[in-house]
């Protein structure tokens, strides 16, 4: 990739820390938030990693979100758990939720968690495999500012709202599953504003509801509130069931939202200097309430591997299942470094000079 460079994983991870602690985190929320970022980056997900560093420190330095915020217990049960965030780090206190997600269900067999008011969370994944590590299902979700416009409609009332699950196998094997529920993200638009490339037709509409290709209005409609959107999973109308990718926008909203009496819909909004408050979710099951585990791991590992060695189809090298791609590419990572392109690490060095923090390499 032209204008690609790599990065040490444990180098980035360090830097971001160190600018989180700058920023006035504490030294478990810094690192937290760190790896989690990195994370993304390391697993080919740029749209949600360090690229993002800019809106923390925007948010942390005008109070938009907050370090050391203890979050409002709303309701607790051995099994359940529901969080008022009053605004802390997402990354932060969503580890912290479904580590106590895990601990519940390792007592009961499943547990779930829901919280309000929250900030945005990087990869929803990061949490569903702490869940698989564990022997368990992970399920995670969040709401986002409102981009998707609904099956016939024209005006955005929900957001990419993503769905992650994983459920592990064999040998550290695990089937991922972390999708956003509409076409694409606002971050694969910005990409094609940038090229100056048009979007295909299916991925969005403008204010009319009618297709469009024109990234620069769509991203100034939908930051303004005018109207057009992203469409939901399966594109526009009925004939490739769209309304099957709205649906499950809409049922992120009442799971994360919802549950925790949280803000929803259109009423999740961004503005140009940060990101919404949000509402998560998050659960774990245990995998040895269906069966032994190492039979359940032992069949996924054959799934995948059915999955794996299917015949590709003409002009394509392989076929995947959900997270293999992933993975692999965070194996590499390990290996050569984190994949940066070369306008985040810009932005990268130009915060640390700020902060007085040393960009590695």
């Amino acid at each position: 990739m032209s204008g690609e460079i790599r990065i040490n994983r444990e180098a980035l991870e360090r830097f971001c820390t160190n600018v989180f602690l700058k920023l006035g985190l504490s030294k478990a929320e810094a690192a937290d938030s760190a790896e989690i970022l990195v994370a993304a980056d390391a697993r080919g997900i740029a749209s949600h990693g360090v690229g993002r560093l800019w809106r923390y420190e925007n948010g942390l330095k005008k109070g938009i979100m907050s370090g050391g915020v203890q979050p409002e217990i709303l309701r607790e049960t051995p099994i359940s758990l529901v969080l008022d965030a009053r605004g802390a780090m997402g990354l932060s206190l969503s580890k912290a939720t479904m580590a106590k997600v895990i601990d519940k269900a390792e007592a009961v067999g499943a547990a779930f968690a829901s919280i309000r008011n929250s900030n945005h969370f990087g990869i929803a994944g990061f949490y569903t495999e702490m869940a698989a590590r564990r022997d368990m299902i992970g399920i995670s979700m969040t709401n986002t500012a409102a981009l998707g416009v609904p099956t016939f409609g024209r005006h955005a009332m929900f957001g990419t709202n993503p769905i992650a699950v994983s459920v592990p196998a064999m040998e550290g094997r695990m089937f991922t599953l972390d999708m956003a529920t509409t076409c694409v993200t606002r971050g694969k638009v910005e990409v094609y504003e940038r090229e100056g490339k048009s979007l295909p037709l299916g991925w969005a509409v403008d204010t009319t509801g009618k297709g469009t290709v024109d990234a620069h209005s769509l991203l100034e409609d939908m930051l303004f509130q005018r109207g057009g959107g992203l469409l939901p999973l399966g594109g526009e109308g009925e004939q490739f069931s769209g309304y099957k990718g709205y649906g499950l926008a809409v049922l992120v909203d009442i799971m994360t939202a919802v549950t925790s009496g949280g803000v929803f819909g259109k009423s999740v909004i961004d503005s140009e200097a940060t990101s919404a408050r949000v509402c998560q979710f998050f659960g774990a099951i245990r995998l040895d309430l269906f069966r032994d585990p190492n039979e359940l791991k032992g069949d996924m590992g054959r799934l995948l591997e059915e999955l794996m060695s299917a015949e590709p189809a003409e002009g394509c090298e392989r076929v995947y299942y959900a997270g293999l791609k992933e993975h692999e590419a965070e194996a590499l990572s390990e290996k050569i470094g984190v994949p940066l392109s070369a306008k985040v690490a810009a932005q990268l060095r130009q915060i640390g000079q700020d902060l007085g923090v040393a960009f590695p390499g």
